[in-house]
């Protein structure tokens, strides 16, 4: 039986979208995280929560390079 290994064509049309999308819900989970503080009087859970929230401000800013670079090769391309 033969397999056609040929890769799907590189479809970056909606790959803005999917960018703004996935800053959308970090940042939701961002709030959520900030909320759950009020509720943990654990110092270690604290310290969990808010390196896990600098690491999504860290993934945000990438996200956003991202945008930009998507954003000029659309600009490029026409």
């Amino acid at each position: 039986m033969a397999y056609n290994n040929k890769p799907k064509p590189d479809d970056r049309s909606d790959n803005v979208e999917k960018l703004q999308s996935m800053i959308h819900h970090t940042i939701e989970n961002m709030e959520a995280a900030e909320e759950s503080l009020a509720y943990t009087d654990s110092e270690t859970q604290r310290q969990q929560i808010e390196a896990k929230n600098q690491r999504r401000r860290e993934s945000i800013e990438s996200f956003r390079s991202e945008i930009k670079d998507e954003a000029n090769a659309n600009n490029n391309q026409g």
